[in-house]
């Protein structure tokens, strides 16, 4: 329903805008910028959607494998006595758990598939023990925040865009992404438990986090201790490797299963190649009313009065272009994704706004969607603090996607 009203406003806002430029301007040209927008935005959301489908392929049947080789049981042991830590409304062994620890490993692997049913199997089975059925649970706001701030190891769909529009080094967002999803996911988690009186300082916690961030912030000293010139370098070099080392981790995890590889790989491969042809409607359709939002001259409006803002306060505004990701990234992931496209294709896939616009669009998931689709599915009504934490997280990580691409690609 968000999306739906996003994409008329889209085409509403181009009109006015365009019409005011007819009205007060004199501009005679806009309306024929406007139609040429709308088919040439209609044929590039089609020719990406089709260009797609080898690289999404590739990369869906290896999520295959890696899940048939356990590598979603495994993230979930090895995160799970952080999960007992931070649910603790939630009875000691209850299947929920379970649902919990797989669903966010998926997420961490970006197998969204896997994900979904076992979020919702999750809501689901905490709803069970929740006393208040309209009302969301300490539990389920936790778990909901953490989903919203979609804390990501691999980005496979952002590489696989990069890679369709000519990115030279498509990997290079790799530890942008990591970094930034992380501050978001430790603020939401951070600022749930404040507000639901979870000892952050158990040892267990502390543990946790404290390793995650000490390993953080040494990546982030060692690339800003780099010369400039060096840094694009290292993490592009540091990022294939990494890839390179997960998948080759996955295939001998499978051998050690004994699950057909070959088998599983085109199991998933038929995932990729069906998804690809699936999202081409989707698309089209929120390129099409971008292009319509652009061409008007309303996105450039809106960006400049961000930009005057910020030039006000002496800070650099090379960053305010890639800001529409962020602004709708919590209303619809669909329509930020466009947006990612849009700031490729117009600046350029290897340019700094190019890079900083997909940093964001992998920092955190779509909030308001999480809410609406797993609260909705086990009829919660009243989610308290959930959207409150699940939006400061958003802003954590895309003012630390800022940042970070700074330090990375200028």
């Amino acid at each position: 329903m968000a999306l739906n009203y996003i994409w008329i406003a889209f085409f509403l806002i181009g009109f006015i805008v365009a019409l005011g430029q007819l009205i007060f301007a004199g501009n005679t040209q806009i309306f024929n910028e406007l139609v040429n927008s709308v088919f040439s935005n209609a044929r590039t959301g089609f020719e990406i959607s089709l260009g797609l489908t080898g690289a999404l392929t590739l990369w869906m049947g290896l999520m295959k494998v890696g899940e048939k080789g356990g590598v979603v049981t495994i993230l979930g042991r090895l995160i799970g006595p952080l999960f007992q830590k931070l649910f603790p409304g939630l009875p000691k062994g209850h299947p929920a758990y379970g649902s919990i620890m797989l669903n966010i490993s998926a997420n961490m692997l970006g197998l969204d598939n896997a994900a979904t049913p076992m979020g919702l199997k999750a809501m689901k089975e905490m709803q069970e023990v929740n006393p208040d059925k309209e009302t969301a649970s300490n539990a389920q706001i936790m778990f909901m925040v953490m989903n919203a701030a979609g804390l990501t190891i691999i980005p496979v769909s952002i590489i696989v865009y990069r890679t369709q529009l000519g990115a030279v080094n498509p990997a290079d967002i790799f530890i942008p992404i990591l970094i930034s999803t992380f501050a978001a996911s430790l603020t939401g988690m951070i600022s749930v438990a404040i507000i639901q009186k979870i000892n952050l300082f158990d040892k267990v916690i502390m543990a946790y986090l404290g390793g995650l961030t000490a390993i953080v912030a040494g990546i982030i000293f060692y690339f800003s201790s780099l010369p400039k010139e060096q840094i694009s370098t290292i993490s592009t070099f540091a990022a294939n490797f990494i890839l390179l080392s997960i998948i080759v981790t996955f295939i001998i995890l499978a051998l050690i299963k004994k699950v057909n590889v070959y088998d599983s790989f085109i199991e998933g491969a038929k995932e990729g190649f069906n998804i690809a042809i699936k999202i081409i409607p989707f698309l089209v359709a929120i390129l099409v009313a971008i292009g319509i939002f652009r061409a008007s001259g309303a996105m450039d409006f809106i960006i400049a009065v961000i930009a005057r803002f910020f030039a006000w306060l002496g800070v650099d505004t090379q960053f305010t272009a890639a800001l529409p990701v962020a602004f709708m990234k919590p209303l619809s992931g669909s329509g930020a994704r466009g947006l990612m496209i849009d700031a490729m294709t117009t600046h350029g896939a290897d340019s700094f706004i190019g890079r900083l616009a997909c940093t964001m669009q992998g920092t955190t998931d779509t909030t308001f969607y999480i809410v609406a689709v797993y609260f909705g599915s086990v009829g919660i009504k009243n989610t308290r603090h959930a959207i409150g934490c699940g939006l400061l997280a958003d802003l954590a990580g895309f003012t630390t996607a800022i940042f970070v691409a700074y330090l990375f690609f200028t």
